[in-house]
């Protein structure tokens, strides 16, 4: 979820062959829910320098926003997605995250939260994360989430997203969670005496927060899958453990408990990389301001960002060619904002020297950015609006989640409340 949520999954066992095959048959548990998927076996190669380079093994992967498959009944498939409010929302998060939201929301259930829960996981300042929480809601809606369309809300205000977490972490392994690659990098850099447990455990918050809403589909970037797989994966396991005709026998309906979710993975724009540096996402916690762009940037600070941006010395400028990452990336991003096809841009800067092209893409910038900032301070200077909008989205999204907790509960067997 740029920390996009959601959207993030599966890893193996720690446990010997031995001790996994007894562990899974005193749980009466197939061998699969033990064992490592091919998932992580083939991640040997990573991708650029984060580390993320892994294959999802998904029935289903979406590599556009279609438009949904509906039944008969016409229910409109749910997605949900977030992103933390930590730092200031940037490119990456709007190109890979945020834009692709105001395309969804008009064939889709849909729900945004701000997912503030996971803005703990790591050391952050206490008198900012309020306003940083409120910042970010306004900025979903200035970039156009439509309320009447897409509910918005703060995820600490559905207390559903904790009590799930809990249940859920008795089900995961914790060998899953320690081959989680962000958690492992995160964790080297920190070491463990500064590291919490909400690092190795927000993977299972992660699977609370899109299992929680019965989710048809999470949209994630190609470094988010494996968090996602783990979720795919956790959801199977809980629906063996507890689904089915043990459920029904608790007095339940029986069958599945949560559903399934598939990734649905944005076109272009769905991975922006730093400005210093194009094997390199762009980031939040990156140290450098200069190495993204931040929504709300001023012009002269965009025009500066780009100005001195990383580039190449290759003549023409060109898509796809793995030595020039800068060029890529940039490529795609004026692709993204301009609005016009790959080919379009191929055709138009193939020959350009990187002066020009920097000129156009600065322009091609703030004519996107400057309407979402003008919308962002109309928000957030009228509190009692963005106010009523987060009550209403955390009400709607309280309904559903409370539904699904509740049978969650049954099925494990709690004393009904």
């Amino acid at each position: 979820m740029g920390r996009a949520l959601l959207s993030h999954f599966l890893v193996a066992s720690n446990s010997s062959p031995r001790l996994a095959s007894s562990l899974s048959s005193a749980a009466g548990l197939p061998s699969k829910y033990w064992k490592s998927p091919e998932l992580v076996r083939r991640n040997s190669s990573p991708v650029g320098r984060n580390g993320c380079g892994f294959r999802c093994h998904c029935s289903v992967s979406l590599s556009q926003p279609a438009a949904p498959e509906t039944s008969s009944s016409s229910v409109k498939k749910r997605i949900v997605s977030g992103v933390q409010p930590t730092g200031s929302i940037h490119l990456g998060n709007y190109l890979g995250a945020i834009k692709n939201w105001i395309t969804l929301q008009n064939s889709y259930d849909t729900l945004f939260f701000i997912v503030d829960l996971h803005a703990i996981t790591l050391p952050y300042d206490t008198q900012q994360l309020s306003k940083a929480t409120r910042d970010t809601a306004a900025i979903y809606l200035a970039c156009g989430i439509d309320t009447s369309k897409a509910s918005v809300f703060v995820q600490s205000h559905v207390r559903a997203h904790v009590e799930l977490m809990w249940l859920l972490s008795s089900s995961t392994p914790i060998g899953w969670l320690n081959k989680m690659i962000q958690f492992k990098e995160k964790s080297r850099k920190a070491g463990d005496d500064n590291v919490g447990a909400a690092l190795l455990t927000y993977p299972v918050l992660m699977a609370s927060d899109i299992l929680l809403y019965q989710s048809d589909l999470v949209p994630v970037g190609e470094d988010q899958k494996q968090h996602l797989e783990l979720t795919r994966e956790l959801a199977e396991r809980v629906n063996y453990l507890y689904g089915g005709r043990k459920w029904k026998k608790l007095g339940g309906r029986g069958g599945a408990i949560f559903k399934v979710p598939e990734p649905l993975i944005p076109p272009a724009g769905a991975r922006v990389m730093s400005l210093t540096d194009g094997l390199s996402k762009m980031s939040k916690s990156a140290p450098s301001d200069q190495s993204r762009i931040n929504l709300l940037d001023p012009k002269d600070v965009i025009a500066n960002k780009i100005k001195r941006c990383k580039t190449d010395s290759f003549p023409s400028l060109e898509f796809d060619n793995p030595e020039r990452p800068e060029c890529n990336n940039l490529l795609s991003v004026y692709q993204v904002v301009s609005g016009k096809t790959k080919e379009e841009v191929a055709k138009e800067c193939q020959d350009m020297n990187w002066g020009t092209f920097k000129i156009i893409l600065t322009d091609a910038l703030i004519d996107h950015l400057i309407p979402i900032q003008v919308r962002y301070e109309e928000i957030i200077s009228d509190s009692a609006y963005l106010d009523r909008v987060l009550k209403e989205g955390a009400t709607k999204a309280t309904d559903i989640a409370d539904a699904t907790l509740n049978n969650v509960y049954q099925a494990m067997g709690f004393l009904r409340r």
